[in-house]
């Protein structure tokens, strides 16, 4: 088995077919595509394929260290992740096909009009050894 990261995008992929954006969805829209969600880790948790899934609020700050006893830095020239990572699911199955066709699966999530959205996922593994260092 290998962990995969199925990220949703607000920006930077692909256009999705159905790119209304979900602040102009009705509330019916939005529970829909939401149960959708729900509905597909419920399945993937039957097949032992699911790990976690979390959707993201569209707020955040960037942080650092910026040395002892200085104040952190807040902000800077950055794309800040609130504008790009709308949520992920992690899941853990025993190929990467399968990662592919699942991620395919959960494209079609509905969107506005019920119409499925196709959005681009991005099918990431996860580091599974820590990588060899030579010189």
């Amino acid at each position: 088995m290998a962990k995969y990261l199925l990220l949703k995008h607000y920006r930077g992929a692909p256009e999705a077919v159905n790119e209304v954006p979900m602040d102009q969805w009705t509330p019916g829209e939005i529970k829909d595509h939401v149960q959708y969600m729900a509905d597909f880790a419920t399945r993937l948790e039957g097949t032992g394929e699911f790990v976690d899934s979390q959707a993201l609020s569209s707020e955040g700050t960037f942080v650092r260290s910026d040395g002892e006893g200085r104040p952190p830095v807040t902000d800077g020239p950055f794309a800040e992740t609130k504008d790009l990572i709308a949520g992920w699911m992690v899941i853990d199955v025993d190929t990467y096909e399968r990662a592919l066709a699942l991620a395919g699966e959960l494209s079609a999530a509905p969107g506005a009009g019920g119409k499925p959205i196709h959005e681009w996922l991005e099918v990431r593994p996860f580091l599974s050894a820590q990588p060899t260092v030579t010189e």
